[in-house]
């Protein structure tokens, strides 16, 4: 028999038994029958909402993503305090191999990103008629689309715009397996296959999603997601129509104040996508690392250092600039995850008008708004005193780490403008992790990446 080891399929288990007219026989494991998971709409549907579920984890989007991203990609601007030793290799850019945060976000991925595969496979149990069908491809997809890009930045040496971009990225898994415990041989694929996939899952997420989609993602999350990829790409114009796309046709808006973005028990008005957390299901770790105990945190893991709120032009009235609470060390801590309960948002507004602004200022173009309206346009939402006079793309970069801090995009902007992480160049092989020793283990394909060994 075939076993799935995927916890979350005890969801689905109890919502079948509860709606058969046969009983079922319930395996005491927390595994199933791979015949059973796959066998109707109602367990396919159960299945992907598994995948939001596997996605929101502490070792993925709960947290773990964007802390890797921040702690990689400072120098100076933030300290890790805490007693975990994983993170701290993150900061000091002496990463191991067997870091059990690098494990558990790799395998938390390609868990997220088996259940994808099995979802496009199984399509053929779906009855209830087409627009259902395209839902739940649409939204498989769309979250395979998640996990490999995320994949391939942090595994990988950065995407070059306008090369070739042959350097090895990640394996390439596209068929879902009901035996997930088994060894998957594969080698990596180049960084632009991984790409190239990237965007042809969100293309057919686009195409496939509802504009509205309640809590999960629907066509607008997918074109901010291919606008931050566009971006990452240097497609600036891609980026900036797909940002425009979102700005002008999805139901978001900015939310009235700075604060207003952060900490919800439900999606804002600016959330174009989020991973949901509630007392019961749902993790958000960026919360126990960056907050007071107070706040349920562990204390301030992650201090906000002087070299940061230096980035500020306008302190005194600028939100974002005081947009911090004291921890229990007595360092500044972000107020952006004081809700230990609260969801995480992904993909939010302001992204997308940063996103546009730069499109439009690197093209010489106005599709949407002017730069300097754009940008502006996030200032004086916190408060901040607007740009005046000419707009530069080093503005830009800067008013993102303003408004993204400490969300996860520190690295990442790093790489795709060629920059330094102190003394480091973007693309050097400290910046990028170790494929995990688990998977050197078990994959006989597959490369080390250069710096940790064979």
């Amino acid at each position: 028999m075939k076993n799935i080891n995927i916890l979350f399929y005890v969801i689905f288990i109890s919502l079948t038994a509860v709606s058969c007219d046969n009983d079922l026989e319930i395996e005491p494991q927390q595994d199933i029958d791979g015949s059973l998971a796959l066998a109707n709409e109602q367990n396919l549907d159960a299945l992907r909402l598994g995948i939001y579920d596997e996605s929101g984890q502490s070792a993925s989007y709960g947290g773990y993503l964007q802390i890797t991203n921040d702690l990689l990609g400072t120098d100076d601007q933030v300290t890790w305090d805490g007693t975990y030793i994983q993170p701290r290799q993150y900061i000091q850019k002496s990463v191991l191999i067997d870091n059990s945060f690098v494990g558990d976000t790799w395998a938390n991925a390609y868990e997220s990103i088996n259940q994808a595969n099995l979802i496009v496979d199984n399509l053929d149990v779906i009855e209830s008629g087409e627009d259902t069908r395209d839902r739940i491809e649409g939204e498989a997809k769309f979250l395979r689309a998640l996990n490999y890009f995320d994949l391939v930045r942090l595994w990988a040496l950065p995407y070059e715009g306008g090369e070739t971009n042959s350097q090895p990225g990640v394996p390439l898994r596209l068929i879902g397996y009901e035996d997930y415990s088994q060894p998957l041989p594969a080698s990596r694929a180049t960084v632009e296959e991984i790409y190239t996939q990237v965007l042809s899952d969100l293309d057919d997420a686009y195409n496939m999603l509802p504009e509205y989609n309640d809590v999960f993602a629907d066509k607008y999350a997918a074109q901010a997601l291919r606008a931050r990829v566009y971006l990452q790409m240097d497609r600036f114009a891609d980026a900036r129509d797909a940002a425009n796309d979102v700005i002008k046709n999805s139901d978001n808006e900015l939310t009235n104040s700075f604060a207003q973005a952060f900490n919800n028990d439900a999606d804002s008005s600016e959330d174009v996508f989020d991973f949901q957390v509630t007392n019961q299901t749902g993790s958000n770790s960026l919360n126990t690392f960056y907050a007071s105990q107070d706040n349920g945190g562990r204390g301030g893991d992650i201090a906000i250092n002087p070299e940061y709120m230096a980035l500020f032009d306008d302190p005194a009235n600028d939100q974002r600039a005081s947009f911090f609470v004291i921890g229990d060390r007595g360092s500044d801590l972000t107020a952006k995850y004081t809700n230990q309960f609260a969801n995480i948002p992904i993909i939010r507004l302001a992204e997308m008008y940063l996103i546009r602004a730069e499109g439009n200022l690197r093209l010489g173009t106005l599709v949407g708004n002017a730069p300097l309206a754009d940008v502006n346009m996030i200032r004086m939402r916190s408060n901040a005193s607007p740009l005046l006079g000419s707009l530069t793309v080093d503005d830009i970069l800067l008013e993102r780490q303003l408004e993204l801090a400490f969300e996860g995009f520190l690295l990442q902007d790093i790489k795709r403008t060629q920059g330094m992480v102190g003394s480091l160049n973007y693309d050097d092989p400290s910046l990028v992790l170790p494929i995990p020793q688990n998977e050197m283990d078990t994959n006989t394909d597959i490369a080390q990446n250069p710096g940790y060994g064979s």
